[in-house]
């Protein structure tokens, strides 16, 4: 997630993949967050653009327990829009 995560991308990946991502995502973000507070960080930029991908992630996973997204490699194709 070097230059940020898109939504087109994360519908590529499994329920599996997607909680891995979700999980290094919030552990840059407490890194990040982390630097900020001891004055170490360089880029406030990344810090803001990592915030959205976890909210990317979020959004993926919430669309895809109401049918509006389907996972890959299911055949579920009838509800998606």
């Amino acid at each position: 997630m070097a230059n940020g995560t898109k939504a087109h991308e994360l519908d590529d990946l499994n329920d599996v993949d997607l909680e891995a991502k979700l999980r290094e995502a919030k552990e840059e973000l407490f890194n990040l967050r982390f630097q900020a507070a001891t004055g170490q960080l360089e880029s406030h930029g990344r810090l803001r653009s990592v915030k959205k991908d976890i909210a990317r992630i979020y959004t993926v996973v919430r669309e895809r327990e109401l049918g509006i997204r389907t996972a890959p490699g299911t055949d579920n194709e009838d509800g998606a829009a």
